[in-house]
C-alpha cells in the first residue's frame, strides 16, 4: 500500500514476496492481496459446481478452489475450467495422480497437502505435470494432517513442526527447479496458525496463502478469521486469503474482502459506516443499514457511506465519506455529499435518495478512472 505521510500510524509494510501468478492473478510481490474461496458442490456437478463459481467471481473472488478426490472430479475439471471466469485452483489429497490429471485438465494451480501427498517420487511426477502445463503449485501445510516423523518428533501439532514441513518440501520443489509455487501453514486454532505463519513468514520469501483453516460457522468463523487473518495482514504478512466458514462461500469473499478493507489494503464496493444506534437515534438504523447493504451490492467501485443516527458523530463521520446521512428531528435527517452538508431529506423517502446518491458517486468515480487511464 502507498505510505500515509500524514497519518502514518496507519502504515502497513508488506513482507517483500517472490511474485508468482495464479492463471492471470498475480501473487506475491506487490500485486494486490488477492481473495480466494473454495466450493462446497459436488465438483462432477459441472452445472453446479459452475455457477458456484460465478457467483463467488461475482462476489469478488479473484481465484476459486475445487476439490478433486477422484478421477471423476478431474475428468470434471476439464468442462468447468472453460466456463470459470476466474483461475481454477484444484484441491489434492491423497492420490497424486488427481494433481496430474487436474493440470492436464487446464487448472491453473495445484494445491498439494504434504502430509498425504506421498512420497519424493510422486511430488516429482506432480512437478513435472505442473510445469509441462505452465501450474502455480501451492504448497498447503494442515495442522491436522500433518506428517507422522514429525508427530514422533515434536509430540503434537506446533508451528515449528508445520515450518519444517513446509520447508521440507520447498526443498523438494526447488530441487527440481520449480519456483512458481506459494505456501500455507494453516491450523484452526488461531494461536498455532499465527506463530506459525510467522515462522514461515521469517524462513522464507515465497509468496504466502493465508487461512485460519475449518474456522466455524459464519458467526463465530467470521471472528476468528478476522483476529487470526487481520494480525498477520497487519504484520505485512500474506499475499492471498481464504476465509474458511461452514458457509456460502460467497460469504467467505465477502468477509475475505471486509477484513482487508478494514486495514486498507483492499477496496471494493461500498463500505458503510454506520452506528450501533440508540435512543437518540432519528431513524431505525439497524433496518437502514440492512436494506442498504442488499440494495447496495451490486456497487463495485470504492467508496464510502456514512449512516448514522444522531447529530452527536453524524456529522463527524460524515465529513470522512463520500456520501453520508445523518438522523435529525421531526422525520427528516441530512445528507452529506463528499464531506458537506447539502440538503435535508424526510426519513421515508431517504434509502431510495441514498441509493440514487451511490450510484451517481460510484458513475462519477468510474468515469474518473476511465479518464485517468
Amino acid at each position: 500500500m502507498s505510505l500515509n505521510h500524514v497519518r502514518p500510524w496507519r502504515n502497513i509494510y508488506r513482507r517483500k514476496s517472490r511474485q508468482i501468478m495464479v492463471g492471470n492473478v498475480a501473487v506475491g510481490g506487490d500485486a494486490p492481496i488477492s481473495v480466494q474461496t473454495m466450493t462446497n458442490t459436488l465438483t462432477t456437478d459441472v452445472r453446479a459446481t459452475v455457477e458456484q463459481i460465478q457467483a463467488a467471481a461475482e462476489a469478488g473472488a479473484d481465484i476459486v478452489r475445487v476439490s478433486v478426490p477422484d478421477e471423476a472430479s478431474s475428468k470434471a475439471l476439464k468442462e468447468i475450467v472453460p466456463e470459470s471466469p476466474v483461475p481454477i485452483v484444484a484441491d489434492i489429497h491423497f492420490h497424486y495422480k488427481r494433481g496430474i490429471e487436474s493440470a492436464e485438465a487446464g487448472a491453473a494451480c495445484l494445491r498439494i497437502n504434504p502430509g498425504n501427498i506421498g512420497d519424493e517420487k510422486r511430488v516429482r511426477e506432480v512437478i513435472a505435470a505442473a510445469r509441462d502445463h505452465g501450474c502455480s503449485m501451492r504448497i498447503g501445510v494442515n495442522a491436522g494432517s500433518l506428517e507422522r516423523h514429525l508427530l514422533e518428533k515434536y509430540g503434537e501439532p506446533c508451528p515449528e513442526a508445520m515450518v519444517e514441513s513446509a520447508l521440507e518440501h520447498i526443498r523438494i520443489l526447488e530441487d527440481n527447479d520449480f519456483h512458481e509455487f506459494k505456501i500455507s501453514v494453516k491450523a484452526s486454532d488461531v494461536f498455532l496458525a499465527a506463530a506459525a505463519y510467522q515462522g514461515i513468514a521469517d524462513a522464507t520469501d515465497k509468496p504466502i496463502h493465508l487461512g485460519i483453516t475449518e474456522a466455524g460457522g459464519l458467526m463465530s468463523g467470521t471472528i476468528k478469521s478476522a483476529i487470526g487473518l487481520g494480525n498477520l495482514l497487519w504484520m505485512g504478512i500474506g499475499d492471498t486469503v481464504r476465509v474458511s466458514l461452514s458457509a456460502d462461500p460467497v460469504e467467505e469473499v465477502r468477509v475475505g474482502y471486509e477484513i482487508l478493507k478494514s486495514l486498507g489494503l483492499r477496496h471494493r464496493g461500498v463500505n458503510i459506516i454506520s452506528c450501533p444506534s440508540c435512543a437518540r437515534q432519528g431513524f431505525d438504523v439497524i433496518k437502514t443499514v440492512e436494506i442498504l447493504e442488499d440494495r447496495l451490492a451490486h456497487i463495485k467501485t470504492p467508496m464510502s457511506l456514512s449512516i448514522i443516527g444522531c447529530v452527536v458523530n453524524g456529522p463527524g463521520e460524515a465529513l470522512m465519506t463520500d456520501v453520508g446521512f445523518t438522523g435529525g428531528g421531526q422525520g427528516r435527517g441530512m445528507v452529506y455529499l463528499a464531506g458537506a452538508k447539502s440538503h435535508a431529506m424526510s426519513n421515508d423517502q431517504m434509502i431510495d435518495h441514498i441509493v440514487e446518491q451511490v450510484e451517481q458517486k460510484a458513475a462519477e468515480l468510474e468515469a474518473s478512472k476511465e479518464a485517468a487511464e
